[in-house]
């Protein structure tokens, strides 16, 4: 399905938790952590195809950016350069130290 690119940008300003807790569940995201726009910008597109919106790799990019804009000013996101933010969002606070992925592995 394609849609428009303002109406994407809508529905997921509209469901900003949502999508990132789909990001959660596939990338190292916690609270204080880093996170990479290259990151950011393929979890977009995977929880697009997930909803059966299909965008293409520059279209992706325009709505991340914009994206990362609004969680900006929302204060999720801060800024460290062009390609980094760190996460600000006490919901994906750790509760146990360590690898939360070591225990997928064995």
């Amino acid at each position: 399905m394609k849609l428009d690119k303002q109406n994407i940008i809508g529905s997921l300003k509209k469901d900003y938790q949502g999508f990132l807790a789909f990001l959660k569940s596939r990338y190292p995201l916690f609270h204080n952590s880093n996170f990479f726009f290259r990151d950011f910008q393929f979890g977009l597109r995977r929880y697009l195809e997930m909803k059966e919106i299909s965008v293409n790799y520059s279209e992706a990019e325009k709505i991340s950016k914009e994206l990362i804009y609004f969680l900006e000013g929302e204060r999720i996101l801060f800024p460290i350069n062009s390609n980094t933010w760190k996460i600000n969002y006490p919901e994906f606070t750790t509760v146990t130290p360590g690898d939360p992925f070591s225990k997928a592995i064995n």
